[in-house]
């Protein structure tokens, strides 16, 4: 934690405090050291002022709001599930350090009666990120390691794409998605089936935008951080996070481990859809590599006891956890999510492992979604002034359903009912989302005459890449193919051809979004010396060299 100095006030301080605004200018500790006349002068003016703003705001809620907020939740979650058709579902509220709702709707798997309920576990995507934050505020507290240690003195193997970066990117910094590293930095190397460590030790070839003044939603920017507290208590990850947060609370239905969820017996299986309100459990999604940044799994009777947790400020049962000051930290903001678009308009906040925003009281709000396009979508939501929280789990790809549901319960709680279509409002920014994420290059549409393809052996051969490894082109049936990812465990990608020395494939993994491109350039011998895959080349890392 960073020390704080008490100093006396003087001028440059008093001009800053006076640049926060009234709030920060009325905390000003000149104003409690008037004396003699002064004070009387003071006191005398105060009769015909209003009082200061309060630090805080009041409770405005209370359990009659709360409960009826909880009689309207189980309509609302049937009537989202009616209009969408999502199998399951699991949702939990805290008030008052008190589990007031814990219901399970639907089933774990389409086709099967096997029902969901309180206790089925879900994969949290990266509702993993708060609870992963949680986990190294129990390290911090420790006085292991701090919030603004350079994470490479605690894992002297991290590396970023510029030395002064490295040498001075912290666990906040990192937590926070204000290194530098672009969104999705290394997503694409878990698709393949890389390892954590294969993935980390190469996110220094990934480019990097402005340190601290940049938002980039990072997942492994968020690992590396998870993985170097660990490193500094010489234990894994996953032990770790037993250790400190699921032990303790009881929470024996959480893991970090992709096997947990396996082999758990009541686990929802996740779903995409097919349209007509019609889902399918075709895919699986395994986020070992990342794990503490969307790796875990867990229920929503075990989710309540965390968010007890956190609205205790870290104390469990009236036992003290986690060091209240470093989980404070974790809920204030470190960088600017999303910039006020006018001037009246609002900032919204990232902390560590929370988005951080205020209500139209001024009320802090906690929240984060969790999201697998291969089918799994989470919320989380807390007023810690109000003392409430609320959790949505659910096994279909993301639609904004969870975000409607735990939106719409704090809408109920404050006014009675929703004063928003939020279903509606929520599922159109997902539409919005997936629409963006289309290939700027449509694959299926090949041109009415296209030029012809050179002969296969034009193409074969071994492509390197630091990044991604080699690629090998091969013909397979007189057609041809490429294979590629971990040496173990290789993916093999059929290629069909499109124009000229274009060819397209099938991307995969939760990035996938169709077909997409492998960009042969023309080598003056005859052989391709060079092959662009588009989907790959985000950050213009996609380009294999024939090897020599």
């Amino acid at each position: 934690m960073d020390k704080i100095v008490s100093v006396p006030p003087n001028r440059r301080a008093l001009l800053k405090t006076i640049g926060v605004g009234a709030a920060g200018f009325a905390s000003i500790p000149l104003l409690s050291a008037c004396t003699g006349a002064s004070a009387k002068s003071a006191a005398s003016a105060s009769a015909s002022l209003l009082p200061a703003p309060p630090g805080q705001i009041e409770p405005l809620l209370d359990r009659p709001k709360v409960t009826a907020a909880l009689a309207w939740l189980d309509g609302f979650i049937r009537d989202a599930m009616d209009q969408t058709g999502l199998p399951g579902m699991a949702v939990a509220v805290v008030y008052q350090d008190e589990v007031v709702y814990s219901e399970g709707f639907g089933v774990r798997e389409v086709g099967k009666p096997e029902r969901i309920g309180p206790d089925t576990v879900f994969l949290l995507a990266s509702v993993s990120k708060p609870l992963a934050s949680t986990v190294v505020a129990g390290v911090v507290g420790r006085q292991v390691i701090n919030w603004t240690d350079p994470v490479i003195e605690h894992n002297k193997g991290f590396a970023l794409n510029d030395d002064f970066v490295t040498r001075n990117a912290s666990f906040a910094d990192l937590m926070a998605h204000r290194s530098g590293l672009k969104t999705g930095a290394g997503d694409l190397l878990e698709d393949l089936g890389f390892d954590r460590a294969y993935i980390l030790g190469h996110l220094n070839q990934e480019p990097l935008d402005t340190f601290r003044s940049s938002y980039n939603y990072s997942n492994f920017g968020y690992t590396e951080a998870g993985q170097a507290a660990a490193d500094a208590m010489k234990m894994t990850w996953e032990d770790l996070a037993e250790e400190i947060l699921f032990r303790p609370l009881g929470m024996s239905a959480s893991s970090y481990r992709h096997s947990g969820y396996e082999n758990a017996t009541d686990k929802a299986s996740i779903h995409v859809p097919l349209g007509n309100k019609q889902w399918s459990a075709k895919f699986r999604r395994n986020a070992d590599s990342e794990a503490p940044a969307g790796g875990a799994s867990s229920s929503v009777r075990d989710i309540a006891q965390w968010l007890r947790l956190q609205l205790g400020n870290g104390t469990y049962d009236g036992k003290p956890v986690i060091d209240p000051a470093a989980l404070q930290t974790t809920h204030v903001p470190h960088a600017v999510s999303g910039p006020a678009s006018a001037p009246a308009a609002r900032s919204h906040f990232y902390g560590l492992g929370w988005n951080v925003s205020y209500d139209d009281q001024a009320r802090v709000q906690l929240g984060h979604s969790g999201a697998f396009n291969l089918g799994t979508a989470t919320a989380v939501a807390m007023l810690p002034g109000e003392q409430l929280a609320i959790v949505a789990l659910t096994n279909g790809r993301p639609q904004g359903i969870p975000e409607a549901i735990t939106s719409g319960f704090l809408d109920a709680a404050q006014h009675g009912s929703p004063t928003v279509d939020w279903l509606g409002f929520t599922a159109g920014i997902f539409e919005q989302i997936y629409a963006s994420g289309k290939p700027a290059i449509d694959y299926t549409k090949a041109p009415s005459t296209p030029s012809p393809a050179k002969a296969n052996t034009a193409y074969t051969g071994t492509y390197d890449n630091t990044y991604y490894g080699p690629l090998v082109v091969l013909e397979q049936g007189g057609k041809l193919a490429m294979r590629m990812g971990p040496a173990s465990s290789p993916t093999t990608f059929p290629l069909t051809h499109f124009d000229g020395d274009t060819f397209s494939f099938e991307s995969i993994g939760e990035n996938g979004n169709g077909l997409a491109g492998a960009l042969f350039a023309e080598g003056g011998d005859g052989s391709s010396p060079a092959v662009t895959l588009d989907v790959y080349d985000a950050t213009g890392l996609g380009t294999f060299t024939r090897a020599t």
